[in-house]
């Protein structure tokens, strides 16, 4: 039990510096290109945060382990919003721009109600639905950089000792180690993850939902911490949201076109698949609690961060209870 769990914390460390050395890359390539950082980190970046939950979602669908595939999707929607960004709105409120956000929520809510249709109605992700989350990726994609383009922001410069001054080997060995860290991280995660699962008796659907998916979910953290240190909680939840919809058309794109798998069902709460009464409706729920206020008024109050915590402790216990 011992080495399962120390190599699941040393997958989490190889995820965590994978993550951050692939985002340093990628936004220094970025720059050299005189990109804007707003476009940086709607795409760049939250690309890069997702990197994790995509590797272990497909490399858990490709060995047949789709409770995790299945349960870290949506535990890191969860996770993101009722921890990463609840603790950052907690700490420091500030105000946003509803237009910034008006696109990636929109796009967010199309593929969680295409999500939860599927689910609803088949219980089934087969590749079709995999290929079509994929292309909901791709037109989110076209229409950012199209909207960048078309509004630009002035590019900030970097701070001393950042990006701009490393020369583009450097920026590239960052990119490619930090890609090679998050796979063998990635790997580390399901295998272990699976083994602590197995001797705790808890199934695996339940570590993916909370374990697994906090774990993937750090490098997001690492940005909401940066952002809130530098006074830009509003780029937090502007990555928060980004990440959250490329969990959904990303990360569980790729793992169901990769392997399709069906609704793990470990309980039932009223006769009915546990997932779909309870984690699938907080996944909607807390993106209400974080998007709509913002979108309404154009700013972040504490309140909605100590409710959003509030939602998150109650669905662990949730889980854990009913494990």
């Amino acid at each position: 039990m011992l080495i399962p769990v120390l190599l699941f914390a040393v997958g989490l460390v190889l995820l965590i510096k994978g993550g951050d050395w692939f985002v340093d890359g990628a936004t220094g390539i970025a720059r050299r290109f005189h990109l804007p950082e707003l476009l940086i980190g709607a795409t760049v970046v939250s690309i890069g945060t997702t990197l994790p939950e995509v590797m272990v979602s497909t490399t858990s669908a490709i060995s047949g382990h789709s409770q995790i595939a299945y349960g870290n999707a949506i535990g890191s929607v969860i996770c993101n919003t009722a921890l990463i960004a609840a603790l950052t709105i907690a700490i420091h409120p500030s105000r946003v721009d509803p237009k910034t956000l008006r696109t990636p929520v929109i796009f967010f809510f199309t593929a969680a109600i295409f999500y939860a249709v599927v689910a609803y109605t088949t219980g089934y992700f087969s590749r079709l639905v995999g290929i079509l989350l994929l292309l909901i990726f791709v037109v989110y994609m076209v229409l950012t950089v199209r909207e960048m383009k078309d509004s630009p922001q002035p590019v900030e410069p970097p701070e001393e000792g950042q990006e701009e001054g490393s020369p583009m080997w450097k920026l590239l060995a960052l990119l490619v180690i930090g890609a090679v860290l998050i796979a063998i991280g990635a790997d580390l995660l399901v295998d272990n993850g699976t083994l602590i699962a197995e001797a705790l008796g808890v199934p695996e659907s339940v570590i993916a939902l909370t374990l697994v998916a906090l774990g993937t979910s750090l490098p997001e953290l690492v940005t909401a911490i940066t952002s809130l240190a530098k006074g830009h909680g509003a780029l937090s939840l502007g990555n928060v949201i980004g990440a959250n919809l490329f969990n959904l058309v990303l990360v569980c794109g790729v793992s169901v076109t990769v392997s399709p798998f069906s609704i793990p069902e470990n309980s039932t709460l009223f006769g009915i698949n546990s997932s779909l009464v309870v984690d699938v409706p907080v996944m909607f729920l807390v993106m209400i609690l974080l998007t709509v206020p913002p979108l309404r008024k154009g700013k972040l109050t504490r309140w909605q961060g100590f409710t959003l915590l509030a939602i998150y402790v109650a669905f662990c216990v949730f889980q854990f209870t009913m494990a």
